[in-house]
């Protein structure tokens, strides 16, 4: 008399597999690409004459293809960007080669001067994406540190922690994002 061998049921494997790849779907992180928050501007009206800007006003940050900085009149570096630009747009002494300051009346804050100061950022074309990234942080960096001291000094906390629009819209009014990025070219340098 032969035994019969029992029969494996193979068909709730499928929807064994099935919960296991939903389980490790759901449980599983995926690296997600970040990039930089900006509201670009609209487009300039091509009749509007271009304002003219004095050469104190505007603070030239330049990267070439092997990732150098030239910042102002000479080499810079990367860990002192934000101090120097931090100090450029705050002008606290209100010196010559800096930007001016324009008193303006500003809901929430009243009478405060407002630098007319411009970062303008070029790249070259071979620049790393690495080192374009590391640059736009330490310049965004400068002006939220900018925004952080006054919100501080007039609200008693960080502009980031501000709950109130009217707040939040004074300090930007204060401290606006003025960088400016041109076209990528091929600046070179070694």
């Amino acid at each position: 008399m032969a035994r019969k061998v029992p029969e494996i049921n193979a068909g709730s494997m499928a929807d064994i597999s099935f919960l296991l790849l939903i389980f490790f779907l759901v449980t599983t992180t995926m690296d997600v690409d970040s990039g930089i928050v900006r509201r670009l501007p609209p487009p300039p009206d091509p009749t509007a004459p271009t304002p003219d800007v004095k050469e104190r006003n505007v603070f030239n940050v330049l990267v070439n293809k092997s990732d150098r900085l030239f910042v102002e009149s000479g080499w810079g570096d990367i860990r002192t960007l934000r101090a120097e630009a931090k100090e450029f747009l705050s002008n606290p002494q209100n010196r010559e080669d800096l930007p001016e300051k324009r008193m303006e009346n500003i809901p929430g804050l009243g009478e405060y001067p407002v630098s007319r100061g411009i970062i303008s950022l070029k790249n070259d074309r071979g620049t790393s994406y690495d080192m374009y990234i590391q640059v736009q942080n330490e310049l965004t960096a400068a002006v939220n540190e900018l925004r952080d001291e006054l919100s501080k000094q007039k609200f008693g906390v960080k502009f980031s922690e501000l709950s109130n629009q009217r707040d939040i819209d004074a300090i930007q009014a204060a401290i606006p994002m003025s960088i400016s990025e041109a076209e990528p070219e091929n600046i070179g340098g070694k």
